[in-house]
């Protein structure tokens, strides 16, 4: 039987905890070539409106402990400007409404194991890689957290860095202001702590210790110069602006997608990778520049690897005025077979979710 697994079920059994123990074991498992990922590949189609894309994105991975994913996102995405901010927004079918997925399977049989909406698990796995990144590289006595965004990333990377470090004190800026209000209630209640919604964005960054961008901005929301020293920062959504790269001291990267086997002039550290129809032509919207790549490793010239700073070969941050960063890398892919195989894991236990009957997926006509 194949499962069927929807966000409320995902919900019941996936903590922060849970999600950062999948992942750093994924992560080794790539360090030690004992799995494999791609980075994510998008396809773009113009749509009749020439202010909106249709984007088919996806990405995959597998390890030689059991399982494979891949995670599909059917989207229409657009820009959007409300008080004084550009965002990038999208939906599936109409506004409100999208279309991720996940298919896991076994590296055994083949099987289809379970197809799970991967919503909430999304929330869940990029809050833990800011939480892992503040883990090994912000200050011991990190416990002020600096929030740009009041929504599910927002809350997903507080469970993160509450499980790493004392967390005494948040403050929290978000364009709307009922929505970083309710934020910061949240906030103070869940965790215990004093949280506070802030009039403007640089008083985010007052005696900030860990800086977390969880914005859909389409501009950058990391601004240089208000970073304190000994700032730890990660970036989801939005960008660092220039001045904010000239000034991180050490950037740790997760890890890098390897390239195809045999071919390793094709490894790329690209976060993604796009395939567009009519490139050329001009459209009113594009998720890239023409001519530009998505980008690679922040500050390469400072960055230390996930890999080297376990096995020792490397250090992380050295003193406690540094700035420091942290982001995946492109190995998006390894996330969702590490994560997901969980949930199926402890789904199965709890007997969550709907079965649907295997055979519906497979055929007796040969590919």
């Amino acid at each position: 039987m194949t499962l069927i697994l929807n966000n409320d079920d995902v919900k019941s059994v996936l903590t922060m905890a849970v999600t950062m123990e999948a992942l750093e074991k994924g992560y080794q498992e790539l360090a030690r070539k004992e799995a494999v990922c791609r980075p994510r590949i998008d396809i773009q189609i113009p749509t009749k409106d020439p202010h909106k894309m249709y984007q088919w994105g996806t990405m995959e991975g597998g390890s030689i402990s059991g399982y494979f994913a891949i995670r599909m996102k059917s989207d229409i995405v657009y820009e959007h400007e409300y008080e004084g901010a550009r965002t990038q927004e999208k939906y599936c079918v109409r506004p409100g409404k999208f279309c991720g997925l996940i298919l896991l399977t076994s590296i055994e049989n083949g099987e289809p194991l379970a197809l799970i909406n991967e919503g909430y698990l999304q929330h869940m796995r990029v809050g833990a890689d800011s939480g892992i990144g503040a883990k090994y590289m912000a200050r011991e006595d990190a416990e002020v957290v600096g929030m740009i965004g009041s929504g599910g990333m927002a809350r997903s990377h507080m469970d993160a860095f509450t499980l790493v470090r004392k967390i005494k004190r948040l403050q929290v800026y978000s364009p709307t202001r009922e929505h970083r209000e309710e934020y910061a209630r949240e906030m103070a209640e869940k965790f215990d702590i004093e949280a506070v919604a802030v009039e403007r964005l640089e008083d985010v960054y007052k005696g900030a210790h860990i800086i977390a961008g969880c914005t859909d901005s389409a501009v950058p929301i990391i601004i240089g110069k208000w970073l304190e020293d000994g700032s730890h920062i990660t970036c989801i959504g939005g960008k660092p602006d220039e001045e904010t790269l000239g000034r991180i001291d050490l950037s740790l990267r997760l890890g890098n997608a390897p390239a195809p086997w045999g071919l390793p002039e094709l490894g790329l550290p690209d976060e993604y990778i796009t395939y567009a129809a009519l490139p050329d032509e001009s459209r009113k919207f594009k998720m890239k520049t023409p001519g530009k790549r998505a980008h690679g490793v922040v500050a390469e010239d400072r960055a230390v690897f996930l890999p080297d700073l376990l096995s020792g070969n490397k250090k992380g941050r050295t003193s406690p005025r540094q700035i420091t960063y942290s982001e995946r890398g492109n190995i998006q892919g390894a996330q969702f077979f590490a994560v997901a195989g969980r949930v199926y894991e402890l789904a199965k236990e709890k007997g969550l979710g709907k079965e649907i009957p295997t055979d519906w997926l497979l055929q007796d006509i040969r590919d």
